[in-house]
């Protein structure tokens, strides 16, 4: 395209009240917890105090919130006591282990790690879906766990429903390229590590993936490695139906370990039922939380995608299919991930009116 499609995007914080609420980021030393932490403070949360907590191997570590600095204490039941919002960035286990503490404090749940997805009263979120599709969601008095949408799901999500407004989508098939970081610092690092060991012939660790994912492109990890990529395909399609509707296309999807260390890549295949228009379905895609670069503009790729907000994207035809169109799509998977958890909190301020400041 000769010029760029820019998003709209804006931000919505939560309007600040007389009296300010309490949060606490369990988790606050993964790579999540610090993107959920730096949300709260680019996004103006009005918190007047956000607890950063964490297991042993963290306690003591310093960690910037905005111009202040703030240690991260140990996970204790205490520590939710007047704690208005908690955000789970936290390994399966340690979630599992702490956020009934957090329930029976009071304080409504934020899960980054989705492991609550099957509690009572769970509900499965991704504001910018909800906006996409003019829902409002009803206002609870007591909120069960809110289970923040994968990143895939809700890119995937944007894109169909906005496909479906240039014409009917008869088939979605979807390449999904898993980074390293979605397995935290321990999959950074053992990624890192695999790559030197590999360039000096040393024997690689296995302990993340039981596989080697250096200079490797893998559709399933060893058999002592948990989750699975199986299993995340299935979290990816179970939370697209829940954000997404039963009205929407329903993507097959195929997700691959690729060594980069940041940032979701995608290959998106769309048949559509007629001859397809780039340039209309550009203009229907392009928008609030998509960016579409213009020709003298890096490309989409998981490195340029870091630190954007935005889902970047390109389109083009399929020569071999005159209704078909292939969309590459990149984007900052934590940043995903830490927005829509801050977006949920904001979004259910109003059933807590009041902070539990004392």
């Amino acid at each position: 395209m000769s010029q760029s499609v820019k998003s709209t995007s804006a931000s919505h914080p939560v309007a600040v009240r007389g009296n300010l609420y309490r949060a606490a980021v369990v988790g606050a030393a993964s790579l999540k917890g610090k993107e959920v932490a730096e949300m709260l403070n680019e996004r103006n949360f009005p918190a007047a105090d956000i607890r950063l907590l964490d297991d042993d191997e963290s306690l003591g570590q310093l960690e910037a919130m905005g111009d202040e600095i703030s240690f991260i204490q140990r996970v204790r039941a205490d520590q939710f006591e007047h704690v208005d919002f908690t955000f789970f960035a936290s390994d399966e286990e340690s979630t599992r282990k702490n956020w009934k503490d957090a329930r029976d404090a009071s304080s409504t749940i934020i899960d980054l790690s989705a492991v609550l997805e099957n509690e009572p009263g769970a509900n499965v979120r991704s504001l910018w879906v909800e906006r996409e599709r003019g829902q409002v969601a009803p206002p609870e008095l007591q909120p069960g766990p809110c289970i923040t949408a994968h990143p895939v799901a809700v890119i995937l999500a944007l894109l169909l429903l906005r496909a479906t407004k240039a014409g009917a989508v008869r088939r979605a098939v979807a390449t999904i390229f898993e980074p390293a970081s979605e397995h935290g610092q321990r999959g950074m690092d053992e990624l890192h590590q695999q790559t030197v060991n590999l360039l000096s012939f040393q024997s690689l660790p296995k302990d993340v993936y039981d596989v080697q994912v250096a200079f490797n492109m893998v559709a399933r990890y060893g058999l002592k490695s948990q989750p699975t990529l199986d299993s995340v395909e299935a979290r990816v399609l179970r939370h697209y139906r829940k954000i997404a509707g039963d009205d929407a296309p329903q993507p097959s999807l195929l997700l691959l370990q690729a060594p980069i260390f940041h940032g979701y890549a995608l290959a998106v295949f769309l048949e559509m039922g007629s001859p397809a228009d780039v340039q209309a379905l550009s203009l229907a895609l392009a928008g609030d939380h998509v960016s579409i670069p213009g020709a003298e503009e890096d490309p989409p790729s998981n490195v340029s995608s870091a630190g954007q907000a935005d889902i970047l994207l390109s389109l083009k035809n399929d020569p071999a299919q005159p209704n078909g169109v292939w969309l590459w799509a990149a984007a900052d998977n934590l940043r995903i991930s830490a927005m829509t958890a801050v977006e949920c909190a904001e979004s259910m301020a109003a059933t807590r009116p009041t902070g539990k400041i004392q």
